[in-house]
């Protein structure tokens, strides 16, 4: 009989979301109701109902008992999509948008993401974690258990590697866990401004084999798009990270289709983002090749742009998930259920659909397919449980932060309204990183 460290029972429902690859459908969630959820060195170890839990599970005294009266279970929500590190404000830019200004009208005026490169550049060290410590604090609150975390707005060597480390030293003291992406190429800095090619040069010959050195991200990612960097650029960028260890991702078609759909499936990405402007074409080789497709609602929004909708994806066999786009100018938020009302309101998802485009297709955007963003067997023990009683309330009551207890590897690492063991202790085990 298998012997548990930590026990959930009693969840109204326990949403296992099986990983897709192994055949499930969109729409399978694995829904158990009354579940139970057995955990064992940070994973899981068995699910299904409580009923059946004496019969598979064995208790001891330490072995950590939770009654969840009810509540939903899910997988720790996977956050594909931010960038966290960062410095500044821009609620002014907020305003100019709102008054007619493009965001790229913006940009090469200066402002944008070079405002924000300003203010990262000036900032210290211990001010960029405090700053990245409390955005996760905010994430973990509703739930999110794995979250990327991209560079870009130190756009040097010196600065990148800054941001890079910060991000390193937040996994080290943060529970939420985090997956490092290099974006020099997210614009040009103002000290290359007229000389882009040399820029590029820049990333390609100093930047990428210093991180690449120092093993400082697992992904290298480029802004691709009208009046950033075009595709060949990208393709240059995206080949040299790739020789150098680091996985291609693409910001692809936030503001027009230059062939970053077809350029991520050449390369085998593990995603291609934002896809506001996207052709059949692009889509079908996403899907030939297994490419996700991180769509970000929050950016849209923000800009007063129309996010795409899923439906064309979906039909083409691409998979898709979701992502805050955490950024402070065109996506101030932490809130990834949120993404998920979005998702179901604006781009068409089902409420399937959207949970698993925030757990399953989420961790197949960071090449964790299986590892998280799912319940299954010898899966991480990543567990987010939600005070609602359904969980299609997750989108359905929108705005609000619905997460009561988080667990990360099976410990609680965050909680609104203490949960109280009814049973066992046990000391606390160093986590696998």
């Amino acid at each position: 009989m298998l012997e548990a460290e930590v026990i959930l029972k009693h969840a109204g429902q326990l949403v296992t979301v099986p990983p897709r690859a192994r055949g499930a459908r969109d729409d399978e969630l694995g829904v158990i109701e009354d579940g139970a959820l057995a955990i064992a060195e940070g994973r899981v170890l068995w699910a299904g109902p409580t009923a059946a839990l004496a019969r598979h599970v064995k208790v001891t005294p330490r072995t950590e008992i939770y009654h969840l009266h009810g509540r939903v279970v899910t997988p720790g929500l996977v956050d594909p999509h931010t960038h966290l590190v960062f410095a500044g404000t821009r609620e002014h830019e907020f305003a100019l948008r709102a008054a007619g200004r493009p965001y790229l009208e913006i940009l090469a005026a200066g402002g944008g993401i070079l405002s924000t490169v300003r203010a990262t550049r000036a900032a210290s060290d211990d001010e960029l974690l405090r700053l990245a410590l409390a955005r996760l604090s905010r994430c973990l609150s509703f739930g999110v258990t794995t979250l990327e975390a991209k560079s870009g707005y130190g756009l040097s060597l010196e600065h990148e590697l800054r941001i890079l480390r910060t991000i390193d030293r937040a996994a080290q003291i943060h529970p939420v866990r985090l997956v490092p992406t290099l974006l020099a190429a997210h614009a040009v800095p103002p000290e290359f401004k007229g000389r882009q090619a040399a820029y590029v040069r820049h990333v390609v010959d100093e930047i990428l084999p210093a991180v690449a050195t120092e093993r400082l991200a697992e992904y290298c990612d480029v802004f691709l798009d009208q009046g950033v960097f075009t595709l060949e650029q990208a393709r240059r960028i995206l080949e040299r990270a790739a020789r150098l260890g680091l996985r291609p991702r693409l910001h692809a078609g936030q503001f027009s289709d230059l062939g970053g759909a077809q350029l991520a499936a050449r390369l085998h990405a593990a995603s291609a983002d934002h896809l506001e402007h996207v052709s059949a074409a692009g889509l079908r080789a996403m899907a030939k090749a297994g490419v996700t497709a991180v769509l970000l609602p929050g950016a849209a929004l923000s800009l007063g742009m129309k996010p795409p909708d899923a439906r064309p994806f979906l039909r083409a066999g691409v998979p898709v998930a979701l992502a805050t786009d955490l950024n402070p100018g065109t996506s101030m938020t932490e809130n990834l259920l949120l993404m998920m009302t979005i998702g179901v309101t604006q781009q068409k998802l089902t409420p399937a659909q959207a949970l698993r485009a925030v757990t399953d297709h989420a961790a197949a955007a960071l090449g964790r397919s299986g590892r998280v963003g799912t319940l299954a067997i010898g899966a991480e023990a990543d567990v987010a449980v939600f005070d609602v009683a359904d969980w299609r309330q997750l989108a359905w009551h929108f705005g609000v932060p619905h997460a009561e207890m988080v667990l990360i590897e099976g410990e609680v690492v965050w909680s609104r309204d203490p949960i109280r063991r009814i049973s066992g202790r046990r000391g606390r085990r160093r986590r696998r990183r």
